[in-house]
């Protein structure tokens, strides 16, 4: 088991930045790869980021590429995310996953665990 809980969210301006943490406990935090969903009201839950287990491989859904970075410090069980240039279409609760690969994947089917998610708010 796996157990995730994310913080550093909040209401922010058009422009500005966040940073996102998600906490772990359970299994070897180093064995899997992690990723960054978001679900915004009335819309499905998608994927915005990934990183693989060792941290050297990421990928990134289109509408953020340029904007977010994921990292992670495996010493301290915690997968960051880093939001700039924020928009208000990046409001969504913002959840951390864990996958059962230890490969960077955009393919949702490959996250098993989840945390409770955090709300991000930008305006306008």
């Amino acid at each position: 088991q796996v157990q995730l809980v994310e913080s550093g969210g909040g209401l922010v301006q058009a422009g500005g930045s966040l940073r996102l943490s998600c906490a772990a406990s359970g299994r070897t935090f180093s064995s899997y790869a992690m990723g960054w969903f978001r679900q915004a009201p009335g819309k499905e839950r998608d994927l915005v980021a990934t990183i693989s287990s060792s941290g050297d491989t990421t990928d990134y859904a289109d509408s953020v590429k340029g904007r977010f970075t994921i990292s992670r410090d495996n010493t301290k069980k915690t997968v960051y995310l880093q939001m700039n240039s924020l928009k208000p279409e990046d409001t969504a609760v913002y959840y951390c996953a864990a996958a059962w690969i230890p490969i960077a994947t955009m393919n949702p089917a490959t996250y098993r665990y989840w945390g409770q998610g955090t709300q991000v708010t930008v305006s306008s």
